[in-house]
Order: structure tokens, then sequence, then C-alpha cells
């Protein structure tokens, strides 16, 4: 039986009482894939993505989460720490389910990019980072209940835990390079 007190159950608890049926995953993936697109950390364009996503405006408990939700997002992306934390279901919940949650994860992160990514080059690194988490998020059926399937997902999840650094750092580049450059005045 899952962690009952966990910030991903916490969460599902939250949207279901406020008739939302979006996935905590997908949020998060959406926050993290706008973040890492140079959207920026303004809570009102998060506000508005998220409104959207619930189908409707959020009440002011689940517009708190969300705004708290970005603080997460805003520190883990912005510290020297360099760590993502998913907000997935817990490691006790079946394979089928935290798989699920994984696919939705990924597929909010490439909606959340690719509504605000506004440049038109990556890095050949950032390319395949995002083709592999369109490929994730179909692997939702493919892992089975046993250890490699749990060695898989595990993998998978170390993976996401970095991929969005690598993006994030690759799509603040040019604006620290516009920013460096010393006037000519």
């Amino acid at each position: 039986m899952p962690i009952q007190n966990s910030p991903y159950h916490a969460f599902v608890t939250l949207l279901t009482s406020s008739g939302h049926s979006v996935s905590p995953a997908e949020l998060h993936g959406h926050l993290l894939g706008r973040s890492c697109s140079g959207a920026g950390f303004d809570a009102d364009g998060w506000l508005v993505e998220a409104a959207e996503l619930l189908a409707g405006e959020p009440q002011d408990n689940v517009r708190n989460a969300l705004i708290g939700l970005q603080e997460m997002v805003k520190g883990e992306l912005t510290s020297d720490d360099m760590t993502v934390v998913l907000l997935l279901p817990t490691d006790d919940a079946p394979l089928a389910e935290r798989a699920a949650a994984l696919g939705q994860w990924c597929q909010g992160f490439l909606a959340g990019f690719g509504l605000n990514y506004r440049e038109n080059a990556l890095s050949d690194e950032a390319n395949e980072v995002l083709r592999d988490l369109g490929a994730i998020a179909q692997v939702q059926d493919a892992l089975e209940e046993s250890d490699d399937g749990e060695s898989d997902y595990m993998e998978v999840m170390e993976y996401l835990r970095v991929a969005p650094l690598l993006l994030f750092t690759e799509t603040k580049k040019p604006a620290e390079a516009v920013a460096a450059k010393p006037s000519l005045h």
C-alpha cells in the first residue's frame, strides 16, 4: 500500500478533492518543462498554464500548492545541488502505477517545454534528451513487475533527475551571453 503522506499522494488528494483529474506527475512535468524552456519563474504565467491543465481556475488551496511547487522547482534548478526531485508515486506503489506516472511526467514536461521554448537551435545533446523523454512517455506499459522492471524504472528515474538540469542550463546560456556582452555606448 502506498505511503499516504507522500507529497505525490498529498497532491493527488488535493487535486481530486478540488475536482481536478490531472495527474500531479503531469503537472510537475509541465512546470519543469516550462521552467527549463526559458519561461522563467513568473507565477502568473505558470498559473495560466496550470489552469488550462486543470480545466478551470484553481481554488486558493490548489493555487497556493501550485505556487509552492513552482518555488520548489525554482530552488532546485537554480541551486548548486544539481538535484531535481520528481513528483511521482513512492517506491511502494505498484510498478505499473509508477510507470504510468513517469509517462505522464514526461508528457507534461514535453508539453511545458514545447509551449514555451522560443529559440530555434538546441544542441544535439539537448535534442537527444527531448527524444528520450518522448520515448519514455511511451514506455508506460512496457515495465513488468520484476527485479528487471524495478531496475529499469530506477535507471529512468535517475536519468530524469538530470535531464531537466541539462536543458535548463542550455536554455539559460543565450540569456547569460547577451547579458555578459559589454555595451558599446
